[in-house]
Order: structure tokens, then C-alpha cells, then sequence
């Protein structure tokens, strides 16, 4: 059994759900190795997120955002408030929806659904750039 790991930079994005499956497994050179495997992506921040979901329709991003926002932002009863009004709901989405997946890995590829891709899921307005650890654990 083989583990490795790597750091993976993901460009800023606006507010929203984005498919990144192609910018993150660009950054995975090793990958390829693995025969069969699993392969965990963890991201180190507290106001974003990661999913897997739909990869075809983009209008999926779209509602997953208008549902999260619908529940999460713009609540009188928040006391976290200093790093504006985006940064609380930011992070109850990010605990809801999750810091890290897991995904098989099948002759290097991840063996993802026909309708699934990974997605960053940027909770604040301005978020920057995020960082996601990979680690492949493989044989």
C-alpha cells in the first residue's frame, strides 16, 4: 500500500458552487499510479466547502446556492458579524455541507458517476484563493 499527498491551489471564485473536477486533477500528478485506490480532498478553510453533484446542468449550481443563501444568510440573530455579513453564513454552510470527500479511484481516474464532478463550494463574497490537501492512498 501506497499513500501520497499534495497541496492543491484552486483559483478565487465568486460566491457559489463551482465544478472543479479538471483544476483539481490537474494538480494530482500521481494519480495515475494508483490502480485502485481512494483518494480524500480536504479543504483548509472554514468558510467553503466541498461536494460532489452534478457536472452537466449548470442550473444545479445555481439552486444549490439560492438554497443554502435561503437558509443561511441574513439572520438578525447572528453574533459573528465583524468580518461582515457574508462570513457567518459562510461558515454554518461549510459545517453543512462539509471540509472534505472521498473518492474511489479506478485505473487512475476517479470512478465518479456519469453526472458527477467535484465542486468548491465558495461561501463568502470575496473568498481568494483555496487550498485543498490530497492525499491518495492506493495499492
Amino acid at each position: 500500500m501506497k499513500i501520497k499527498q499534495c497541496k492543491i491551489t484552486l483559483a478565487a471564485k465568486p460566491r457559489g458552487f463551482h465544478l472543479v473536477t479538471g483544476e483539481v486533477l490537474k494538480q494530482i500528478p500521481f494519480i495515475s499510479e494508483a490502480t485502485v485506490g481512494q483518494l480524500t480532498l480536504f479543504i483548509k478553510h472554514s468558510s467553503a466547502s466541498l461536494t460532489i453533484n452534478e457536472n452537466a446542468d449548470p442550473s444545479v449550481r445555481v439552486d444549490m446556492e439560492n438554497f443554502f443563501s435561503d437558509i443561511c444568510d441574513d439572520k438578525s440573530y447572528y453574533v459573528h458579524t465583524q468580518e461582515g455579513t457574508d462570513d457567518m453564513p459562510a461558515h454554518i454552510k461549510s459545517s453543512m455541507i462539509g471540509s472534505s470527500i472521498t473518492i474511489p479511484i479506478t485505473d487512475g481516474l476517479p470512478n465518479l458517476g456519469t453526472w458527477q464532478g467535484i465542486y468548491l463550494n465558495e461561501h463568502r463574497d470575496y473568498g481568494g484563493s483555496r487550498k485543498l490537501v490530497a492525499t491518495l492512498i492506493f495499492g
